[in-house]
Order: structure tokens, then sequence, then C-alpha cells
């Protein structure tokens, strides 16, 4: 286990050895340019994830002005891609405990790929709702690297990384505007526009396969020391580090215990509050999220006279690249004022930029409109990193891959909702809506506990014994009054 200290063993084949845990080992690597190498490998699958939901966006209102479909056909379709990702999520995440982490992420982004390329080749709007499924199926398994990423990330910047990653998938958002406009209108085609947005997929699948090692702590479960040693030594190695100095030779991994809970435990009288709070909040912001992104496409979409959608590519550009500032106002806020009033703030000015944002949407100027987009954007981002980060410092070890799960399951579920909220109903009350899902998230996440200067999975604790002992002193008081 990570806690434990590195010490001698001996073994009557090889003589004394010394025995180290994998975190001890990362914490012997260091930092340096394996793990720039990896979080960049990581990247590109988060873009690739962030490309294909904003190609989604625009590429129905164009297919929808060539085929003349009605508007819920587009909700269906952008539906089936989250539902492929739940799917995908469910399948792909246990078979990688099976098989290891790094096939699965060859295999969802060769998916993607695939599935992804199929699409400029399509004749009927009908044939995209086995093709998107599939793509969403492929993105489930593109959240694989970033659990590699985490085990190579020293202790003390590992937040800070972690939230990094953002990035891209801002960079994936803005791209989609730029190719969309060089397609779109340069060369007219939208097949085009669907091929080319293949490119950070193929990139993910490059990268990946070049930079992104097997996890060790997997190798180590399975028996495979050797090889997971082998790894952590290359890594020390692109670190600019001596591998056997490091690790010399001699040195051997501590067994893993497989720390996995069962799915009961998360309902347990300690966690059942904590766990429904971060399920809701989860659900909720993923709603909003992605309702935010298709809610902007659909307000800066204007219809030209032969019914082919002209789509504000510079609008839609700003209100994506505000999700830099999104992450960096996150990245600042959570170590200063801490990760519960973070969330709040987030939500509530998410809430309220959205609900002005649609109730001024045939009224107000453009630059208005790109302004309130503009902080619903980066204010949903903000959410989106802090409730990242704070699920992994609330949930204890032994929790989190069971936690993990449910999470990305309600937020797949919240995602495959909001098609029907953004593309059906009338913009003032879809204003409403999303002004009080946010208002009701920001009141949960008031009642979460405080993670900021407290240890991973210790912050529950504290607060169930608190509570504990708030109550036996209220026992205690009521049969002295009765003695009394």
């Amino acid at each position: 286990m990570g806690g434990r200290s590195s010490k001698l063993k001996y073994n009557q084949r090889t003589g004394p050895h010394q025995e180290i845990t994998v975190d001890e080992a990362v914490e012997r690597i260091g930092m340096g340019r394996f793990q720039n190498l990896v979080l960049f490998a990581t990247g590109t699958c988060f873009m690739a994830d962030s490309v294909q939901v904003m190609l989604l966006s625009i590429l129905t209102r164009k297919l929808q002005s060539e085929w003349e479909f009605e508007d819920a056909y587009i909700s269906v379709i952008n539906s089936c891609l989250f539902l492929g990702a739940s799917v995908g999520t469910l399948f792909l995440g246990p078979l990688g405990d099976r098989i290891g982490r790094k096939p699965i992420l060859v295999a969802a982004a060769s998916i993607i790929s695939c599935f992804g390329l199929m699409t400029s080749f399509i004749t009927r709007y009908e044939m995209l709702y086995p093709i998107i499924f599939s793509v969403g199926f492929g993105i489930g398994g593109l959240t694989v690297p970033f659990d590699i990423m985490a085990e190579f990330l020293p202790m003390e910047p590992r937040g800070y990384y972690l939230l990094f990653i953002k990035y891209y998938w801002t960079a994936g958002s803005m791209l989609v505007p730029i190719l969309a406009y060089v397609t779109l209108e340069l060369f007219y085609s939208w097949r085009l526009f669907a091929a080319v947005c293949i490119i950070p997929v193929l990139l993910s699948l490059v990268f990946g396969v070049l930079f992104v090692p097997e996890s060790p702590r997997w190798l180590v479960q399975r028996g495979k020391k050797e090889k997971a040693l082998k790894i952590l030594r290359k890594a020390a190695e692109r670190n600019g580090k001596d591998p056997y100095e490091v690790f010399p030779i001699g040195m051997v991994l501590a067994d893993e215990e497989q720390e996995h809970a069962e799915f009961k435990e998360l309902f347990s009288p300690m966690w059942k509050k904590t766990v429904m709070k971060l399920g809701s909040l989860w659900m909720l912001y993923c709603f909003c999220f992605f309702g935010a992104i298709m809610i902007v496409a659909r307000i800066f979409d204007e219809t030209d006279d032969d019914n082919s959608p002209d789509f504000d590519y510079v609008a839609i550009f700003v209100s994506n690249a505000a999700e830099l500032l999104g992450t960096f106002s996150a990245i600042m806020l959570i170590d200063r004022i801490g990760r519960v009033k973070t969330l709040v703030g987030g939500f509530v000015c998410a809430g309220m930029s959205l609900f002005i944002l649609c109730l001024s949407s045939s009224v107000a100027p453009r630059d208005f409109l790109i302004g309130m987009a503009t902080i619903s954007r980066a204010a949903m981002m903000a959410v989106a990193c802090v409730v990242w980060t704070v699920t992994a410092e609330l949930l204890s070890t032994e929790l989190l891959a069971t936690g993990h799960s449910m999470m990305n399951s309600l937020a797949r579920a919240g995602a495959f909702l909001s098609p029907y909220v953004t593309e059906e109903v009338p913009f003032w009350c879809v204003g409403v809506i999303f002004l009080g899902v946010n208002f009701f998230s920001a009141s949960t996440a008031a009642s979460l506990p405080e993670t900021k200067g407290v240890k991973l999975g210790q912050a529950v604790q504290i607060e169930h014994s608190k509570t504990l002992e708030m109550t036996k002193s209220q026992e205690l008081g009521t049969d002295y009054d009765r003695m009394t």
C-alpha cells in the first residue's frame, strides 16, 4: 500500500532486497519529461472527447438543413453519443481491469476513429444513430489514460496537473469552430468537416501507443512485478536519472491490494449522504455543462433564406475559449477559498448567466450574448474541475473506484437528458430550468464537507465522528433533564 515505508526483506533464492510500494517508486522518479509526455498523450484523449461533442452540436444542424428532419431527431442523435459513452464506461472500465489499461486506450481510439470516419459517408440521418452510439462507446474508454497519468504523478503536484489536463479539453472545443469554418464555409463540405475531426483521435492513438505505458499498479496486482519495475526504471531514465541508482539491483515492488469496495458500501451510514450529494452534483453539472454547449450553438445559429444554418463561428469560438478562464479560475481559487466556496460560486454564476443568456437571446445585442455565453461556459468549466477534484478527495481509497464508476454513470445520464431540454424547449423555459438546476446544485455543494487541508478520504469520517459526538451529547443532556 502507498502508506507503507520501504523495508528490507530476505528471499532464500536472491538474498536480502529492499521492498518499496508503487507510490514510493513514483516519488523517487519525481516530475520530469516522462510525466510531461504522458500528460500530452492523455491530453489528446481529452481533446478527442471534446471534439466529438462539439462536432455534433454543429453537424446535426447542418444535416438538418440538408435532409430536413425535425428538431426532435437532433436530440436523439446527441443522446446516442452520451448513451454510448455510458455503456462504454460500464463495459470498457471493467475490461481494463482484466486485460490492462493500455489495450483499452488503443481499442477506444480505434473505435472512435473508424466510426467517426464512417460519419462522413452516411447518406441518411438514420445511419447516425448506431454510428454516433459507437463513437460514444469508444469515448467511454478514453478516461483510462487519465487514471494512468494520475498514478505516475508525485503527491505534491498531483492536484495541479489533474486540473491542468482540462486545458486540452478546451483546446478541442476551440478547434472545432475553426475546422467548421474552414470546411463548411470555404469548402462547403460537412463530410470533410466530419473527417478532419478524426485527426485529434488519431493523435491520441499514436501518442497513447508511444508514450502511455501500462499501469505499474495493475501489473503488480497481477504478479508482473519485474515488468512494472522495468517501466518505472524507464520513466526514471526519461526524467534524466540513473534508473539503477533510483531502483538498485535487488529492489522489488511490494504487493498491491486491489482496493475495491462493494456497491452497497457506498450507502453505509457513514457515506450515504455524501455519495448521494456527489451523485446529484455529477448528474446535474453534466446536464448543465453539455446543455450550455448545445444552447450556445442554438443561439448563435441563424438560418439563411435557403434554410441552411449560418453559424456565428466567432461567438462560438469565444464562448468555448472561456473554458480556459474557468480552468484557470478553479486552479487559482481551489486552494485559496476552498473547494466548497468555489463550487457554490461557480454554480450560482453559471445559473444566473445561462438564465440571462436564454431570456435575452432574441432581443439583446450580439456582444452582450457573447459575454453571457462566455461567463456561463467559464463557470461550468470551473465547476467541472472542482467536482472531479472534490470527489477524489472526499471518497476513501477503497471506495474511490466504485464511487467514480457510479458518478460517471450518473454524469452520462445527465448529459443524455440535456439535448431534450436544449433542443425542444423554448429559450425562456430553458433559462428557468438552468437557473433552478444550478441553484439547487449550489445548495447541495454548500452542504459538502470542506476538503482543503484534509487528508484524502478523511473529511467525511471527521464529520461523521463529530455528528456521533453531538448526538451522544444531546442524548446525555436529555437523560440529565429527565433525571432532574
